[in-house]
């Protein structure tokens, strides 16, 4: 049973006090730790889409009320409208395939990816607003932008369906927060502007152009956005009972939009579009374009982040999926692969300058970790990637059958493989180092910490991703750890390891980031969740009306 039985645990969130277990933890490793997760308690149908989690793992012993030589891990579920909600009235929410409704709305889990901005951090989801949580305290503070703003893809009557992307972007030079806005069942797109103050956020409809899956991922350089149709395809007969059958597209269409053009006053902006395949979730643009727009392209063929396990599925080799492991998502069915991929605006071509495809690396679940810094994202040197390796009890015969003709069984090992943590040159994704896990081992995704100070808040004194360190939070039902490796040489294995007493587990975790320090969030205008209260609140029973009324109170109030 390699991958821990306690990953899907329905456990409470605690705070826990870390000690060093191996190795000497380096004077020099500074910031925070964050991390995003779906709290297994309130999950649905698939586990990536319980009520939003924040952690924070202070990376210097005796802080954040740790004691002398120990290591704070804080977390908190967000304490957003509609967790408050549900804790006034949970016999008012349901549980599906795609998320959890109630009559006030759609449930904005908020679960997948801590984004750090400056002081402030965000919480972000596919099918909700950006949501701002205190650094230090980790509760709610507020969504990003006016409900009306991000022209949501369902209306309703206090929560509003937005489909977004997990993964916005900050602009070093604009300063401004980068988003999109989709419409789910046209597939229509619209780029989202957020200054960092105010109630409201700027929205530009793309002019003739549809993203026909989901957008969880936006990158940027200089002079243009970067967006792609990402491999999520929603199943509507799933959604009302059915069966999955649906599979994501082999290819799709990338959208370059020119900054310059996202004007005040123009209502719609023009993209250049291209396409390529095999179909992606991740993908990460280096700032500098005079060269071409430069991407690396994380693929997803043969990963359906969608399909999860159910009770009664079998695995690859006929056996019945362990109860414990229903609501994970299905594991990959193909060698993974990766590419750095320039596109001309001018000329409308693409050209693969770069691949890493090894047969014995089995998928990554899209776990990388870059160097965030703008010196870094301007001249970009090494690419960390988490392989998790083959996993058959992890991939399920629904999802096999569903993409039949698109992978090749023969292909799977004979065993079970182990994940591998490997980090790729930036020019031309050459393997460099390589670390391999044990096989009961389950590493989440990585976070990269700078070695000293540079121009920038967020940048060391040698940007570009290899010097410094990698920090990786890794599951095991013996007990969870956080291990540290040199991003210089990953292959040296972890110099040092945090953990807490022996068999203290914790639940799945998403994406990371790293912020140079955690102070309380500052204080400038924000939307308040009163400001989405209108007339629609007509539509419910006056006893539902009246729970929202007291929830934005309660916001109010503190």
């Amino acid at each position: 049973m390699p991958i821990p039985r306690s990953i899907l645990a329905r456990q409470d969130v605690a705070d826990l006090d870390l000690d060093v277990i191996a190795g000497t933890w380096p004077d020099d490793v500074r910031g925070h730790f964050v991390v995003s997760t779906s709290d297994q308690r309130t999950r649905p149908l698939h586990a990536f889409f319980g009520d939003g989690i924040m952690a924070r793992l202070s990376l210097r012993p005796g802080t954040d009320g740790a004691p002398a030589g120990r290591f704070a891990w804080r977390a908190r579920v967000i304490d957003t409208p509609s967790v408050r909600l549900r804790a006034k009235r949970p016999d008012q929410f349901t549980a599906g395939p795609v998320g959890t409704s109630s009559p006030w709305g759609f449930v904005n889990a908020a679960n997948t990816a801590p984004l750090p901005w400056g002081d402030r951090l965000f919480a972000t989801w596919d099918a909700g607003r950006p949501v701002e949580v205190d650094p230090v305290t980790l509760e709610f503070i507020a969504e990003v932008g006016h409900r009306d703003d991000w022209k949501p893809a369902i209306d309703q009557a206090v929560l509003p369906l937005v489909s977004t992307t997990a993964h916005p972007v900050v602009d070093p030079e604009r300063g401004c927060l980068w988003s999109l806005s989709r419409d789910v069942m046209t597939g229509a797109v619209s780029v989202i502007r957020y200054d960092g103050t105010g109630k409201h956020v700027r929205r530009w409809d793309i002019e003739n152009a549809v993203l026909p899956q989901a957008a969880h991922t936006i990158t940027q350089t200089r002079d243009w956005l970067v967006l792609a149709d990402t491999a999520y395809k929603i199943d509507p007969a799933e959604v009302f009972g059915g069966e999955r059958t649906v599979a994501n597209n082999p290819d799709g269409p990338v959208l370059l939009i020119r900054k310059d053009d996202l004007v005040p006053g123009r209502a719609t902006v023009a993209c250049k579009e291209f396409r390529i395949a095999p179909e992606v979730n991740h993908f990460y643009a280096r700032y500098d374009d005079s060269d071409g727009v430069q991407v690396v392209m994380e693929h997803s063929e043969g990963v359906d982040i969608g399909m999860y396990l159910r009770e009664d599925d079998v695995d690859v080799h006929g056996r019945p999926i362990d109860p414990a492991l229903r609501g994970m998502y299905c594991h990959g069915m193909t060698p993974a692969l990766t590419t750095v991929l320039v596109f001309d605006p001018e000329t409308g071509e693409v050209r693969e300058r770069a691949r890493a495809r090894d047969p014995e690396r089995w998928w990554q679940a899209e776990l990388s970790a870059i160097d965030w810094s703008f010196e870094g994202q301007t001249d970009p040197t090494r690419h960390h990637l988490v392989y998790l390796g083959f996993h058959p009890e992890a991939v399920n015969r629904r999802a096999m059958r569903n993409y039949e003709g698109r992978i090749d069984p023969s292909l799977f090992p004979a065993e079970e493989t182990p994940a591998v943590l490997v980090t790729h040159d930036r020019e031309d994704l050459k393997a460099l180092s390589e670390w391999t896990f044990s096989l009961d081992d389950y590493p989440t995704s990585p976070s990269f910490v700078p070695r000293g100070r540079g121009g920038s808040r967020y940048a060391g004194t040698n940007p570009g991703g290899h010097d410094g360190y990698l920090v990786v939070a890794v599951h095991n039902d013996d007990r969870f750890r956080v291990e540290l490796f040199d991003a210089a040489d990953v292959g040296r294995g972890p110099i040092a390891v945090l953990a807490p007493p022996n068999g203290t587990t914790m639940p799945f975790l998403i994406h990371s980031a790293w912020m140079p320090e955690a102070v309380p969030a500052p204080d400038v205008e924000r939307l308040a969740f009163a400001d989405d209260l209108d007339a629609r609140l007509d539509r419910l029973d006056p006893d539902l009306a009246a729970a929202a009324r007291e929830v934005a109170a309660d916001l109010a109030a503190r």
